[in-house]
């Protein structure tokens, strides 16, 4: 893709807000390397690593040794050689990161657009677990921080093992590693929220938005792999979109992990714009 087809995209609009807000999410809890083209965001304290990313505004080419680069500095710093980015806006760092030897997986990108209403989700799809967005106090906060990291152990839509039974263990470690406390920080001061489908006190299903300046981008959508084929993730991310508008998201999206989970998201309307691209060495 050339530079003009970049800019002669349909979604040029959409995709540079897009692009505005992955550049100054990571701000909130990272600092901000500069390396020419790309930016390199290193977490402050504990939590999830970042990333690097294009730089801001950039329109040149990207080269292997951009790449290598920062690869080298993220080797130094101790932190993964992890790269994010949507290939629509930057066509030209998929091929420089896999000359560098870097492994590059695709996502789909999904928009629900302003004024397109989310799916009514609810009665059969969803059973009868109430869903609700989850406070700082809530008691159900450290199983909706725990949910996910059994769902992503288990990817896929299938049913799978991992059911209540693991969740306290699950818990504990979120708990001893500091994600609760971050969370808590997070949604007190409007950074983060996060909805549960909650089911006899325990969690079955659960996500987050991050709202900033009108945008707002879904994340960590999962379901305990025994609790799936129940409609629970659709029903947190229909509570999730309607959070994300009330707190004044025109603009919401995210990144489904395949094309299965991508129907997933269209049938509560979503629509593909992009795609969204993870770069990081083969395993």
């Amino acid at each position: 893709m050339t530079s003009c087809d970049v800019d002669d995209h349909p979604e040029r609009a959409l995709l540079d807000r897009l692009e505005e807000y992955y550049d100054a999410v990571p701000r909130h809890g990272a600092r901000v390397e500069n390396h020419g083209p790309l930016t390199l965001f290193v977490r402050e304290g504990g939590g999830w690593p970042f990333y690097a990313r294009p730089a801001r505004g950039w329109s040149g080419p990207l080269r292997p040794t951009d790449v290598r680069n920062v690869r080298a500095r993220q080797r130094e710093l101790g932190v993964p050689e992890s790269f994010e980015w949507v290939a629509e806006t930057t066509p030209t760092l998929r091929a420089a990161a896999e000359e560098s030897g870097l492994v590059v997986h695709e996502h789909p990108l999904m928009v629900l657009d302003p004024g397109t209403p989310a799916a009514e989700v609810g009665g059969s799809s969803s059973g009868s677990v109430p869903v609700r967005i989850v406070g700082a106090d809530d008691p159900a906060l450290p199983g909706a921080l725990a949910v996910p990291h059994l769902a992503f152990a288990e990817p896929g839509t299938h049913v799978g093992l991992a059911g209540t039974p693991h969740l306290a263990e699950a818990i504990d470690a979120r708990v001893a590693d500091g994600s609760v406390e971050r969370a808590i920080v997070r949604i007190r001061s409007g950074l983060t929220a996060v909805a549960a489908a909650v089911e006899h006190g325990s969690v079955l299903s659960s996500g987050q938005h991050q709202p900033l300046a009108g945008v707002s981008e879904i994340v960590g959508v999962g379901t305990l792999p025994a609790a799936r084929r129940r409609g629970l993730a659709r029903a947190v991310t229909a509570a999730l979109v309607a959070d994300a508008r009330s707190m004044g998201a025109a603009t919401v999206f995210l990144s489904a992990s395949d094309d299965d989970v991508a129907r997933v998201y269209a049938r509560l309307g979503f629509r593909r714009v992009g795609t969204a691209l993870i770069a990081e060495p083969a395993e």
